[in-house]
C-alpha cells in the first residue's frame, strides 16, 4: 500500500544548503517571512533549468521542512524534481547551490540546466 502524503519531501536539502539558506534569510531583510522555493522552468542549454527564490506559499505547493528550513515546490516542478537533493559548497571554483536530480537524463556543464 502506498502511503505517500503531500508532505513527503519532493526535494531534500543537505545541512550545508539549509545553513546557507538560513544565512541568506538572516542577512537579507526582504526575505524575512518568506520560504525557499525550488522550481524548474523551460530554458537553459539543455531544455529545462533550475531556479531558487524566496516566496510565499501557494495552496497547491508541496512543502517540507528539513534542518529547520521550509522548502516549497509547485506541482509542475515536482514532476521534474521528485527525489532531487540541494547541496551548497563554498568552494571558490564551482561553489554555490547544486541540485542533484535523479530524473535528469543529462546535465549541462553549467550545472543549472538539465535534459528530461
Amino acid at each position: 500500500m502506498n502511503t505517500e502524503t503531500p508532505t513527503e519531501a519532493v526535494v531534500s536539502l543537505t545541512e550545508n544548503a539549509a545553513a546557507q539558506v538560513k544565512q541568506i534569510i538572516a542577512n537579507e531583510p526582504e526575505n524575512a517571512g518568506k520560504t525557499l522555493r525550488v522550481y524548474v522552468e523551460s530554458g537553459g542549454c539543455s531544455g529545462m533549468q533550475y531556479g531558487m527564490t524566496f516566496d510565499e506559499r501557494r495552496p497547491d505547493d508541496a512543502a517540507v521542512e528539513q534542518h529547520g528550513v521550509s522548502v516549497l515546490v509547485d506541482p509542475f516542478s515536482a514532476n521534474y524534481l521528485r527525489g532531487a537533493l540541494v547541496d551548497y559548497s563554498d568552494e571558490l571554483t564551482g561553489g554555490g547551490f547544486k541540485i542533484s536530480n535523479p530524473n535528469a537524463r543529462g546535465n549541462c556543464g553549467c550545472g543549472k540546466s538539465f535534459e528530461t
